[in-house]
């Protein structure tokens, strides 16, 4: 018997889908102790008793919130492995955090989810967590960072880290970013790449920036 979550993988028209979708944003906005069953249920159009029987309490549908994003995100990182694949490390780089920063912008709830459930001092407890070292490791491969026997030592897993809270970090905070620098966002999001660019391209290719194409401008 499929879970709630499979089933609205399988059918984005369901109810349970659609419930879904609103509540990755309300998590996103307040995280799970500042979000409610109700506000998730007026932003669906539906009483609170038809959520319930649809999800079950509010743990739950967060855990499967969680599990969703984690697996959407498990499927970007899977397409940017095939677009990069085989190209030069810095063009590898460079591609992947276009390709990720623009799939984040566009869906800034996995950013703030991420950025919440690692920095938050009260925490809703679930296991989801050990995938993030699998993502660094597969991340550090597709870079070609592994070691001569494949494996990926902490420190490139830190690293690999880096690049991506980096990346939450940017998305997570757009709003007080842009009004401290006084941008709108398409601005927003060009400074964001170039930032990245500039640190993590000669970091880990050891390529200065004016050698980039499409860096600037």
């Amino acid at each position: 018997m499929k879970n709630p979550l499979e089933t609205a993988r399988k059918d984005p028209e369901s109810m349970k889908a659609r419930i879904l979708a609103k509540a990755r944003t309300v998590f996103g906005d307040y995280g799970f102790h500042g979000a409610t069953m109700r506000i998730i249920a007026q932003e669906v159009g539906i009483d609170v008793s038809t959520l319930y029987y649809h999800w079950g309490d509010k743990g739950d549908l967060y855990e499967a919130v969680i599990l969703d994003i984690t697996e959407d995100l498990r499927q970007e990182l899977a397409r940017v492995e095939k677009v990069i694949k085989g190209r030069p490390l810095a063009q590898r780089i460079e591609i992947a955090l276009d390709m990720m920063t623009n799939y984040l912008f566009d869906h800034p709830e996995v950013s703030n989810l991420n950025v919440m459930r690692f920095f938050a001092k009260t925490r809703h407890e679930m296991t989801w967590d050990a995938r993030i070292p699998v993502f660094a490791v597969d991340i550090a491969r597709s870079m070609g960072m592994q070691q001569a026997d494949g494996s990926v030592s902490t420190d490139t897993k830190m690293e690999v880290m880096a690049i991506m809270m980096a990346i939450h970090n940017f998305i997570a905070g757009e709003d007080f970013f842009r009004s401290m620098l006084a941008m709108d966002r398409p601005a927003y999001v060009t400074s964001v790449k170039r930032t990245l660019k500039f640190l993590m391209i000669p970091a880990f290719a050891g390529v200065g920036l004016e050698s980039q194409p499409g860096t600037h401008g």
